[in-house]
């Protein structure tokens, strides 16, 4: 797999003030990436709140929308999606770079107005695409490779708000 090219700090502050939506993945970035079952057989999932709140600070402080693309089409992920009012909730997706390209030409946004944090090799065709792609720390080899920005926090423990503070820190200055 061909690496991304390694890009400066001040290369990485220009593309985070260039962004007008932050799509994610949902299992390895908004959670740890792990099922649990209740005792009557139901999916459950761990999300963090500090996620959560990086969603509002996004759109609130800077006017960057998020949406989420993700394999996963559960009740937990759909009720958090709707939750933190994310613009575009994409579930059940087994090609993210076609659900790309239709975001892409409904919204009318360029590659480079776009940013996407995911974790795992499903994720990879797209973090080459957009214009500033994201892993947690804890991410596969693959997704390690090609992202521009790694988080300091693993996925579902703040992966997404580290990832949205620093686009908030590069719009803001």
């Amino acid at each position: 797999m061909e690496k991304r090219k390694k890009l400066s700090k001040s290369e990485l502050i220009k593309r985070a003030k260039k962004i007008k939506l932050l799509l994610t993945d949902c299992d390895g970035v908004l959670t740890d990436n792990g099922v649990y079952y209740g005792k009557d057989g139901e999916e459950l999932k761990r999300f963090s709140i500090r996620d959560g709140m990086g969603v509002k600070r996004l759109i609130n402080l800077v006017n960057v929308e998020t949406g989420i693309i993700s394999g996963e089409n559960t009740a937990p992920v759909k009720a958090r999606a709707k939750k933190l009012e994310m613009k575009e909730i994409h579930l059940g997706i087994k090609d993210k770079p076609k659900t790309l390209a239709e975001i892409m030409k409904k919204r009318k946004l360029k590659a480079e107005e776009i940013a996407f944090i995911g974790d795992d090799t499903i994720d990879v065709e797209v973090m080459k695409t957009v214009g500033l792609a994201a892993c947690p720390i804890d991410a596969t080899k693959f997704a390690l490779k090609v992202a521009d920005y790694v988080t300091e926090n693993r996925g579902g423990f703040g992966a997404f708000r580290d990832f949205a503070e620093f686009i908030i820190e590069a719009k803001l200055k």
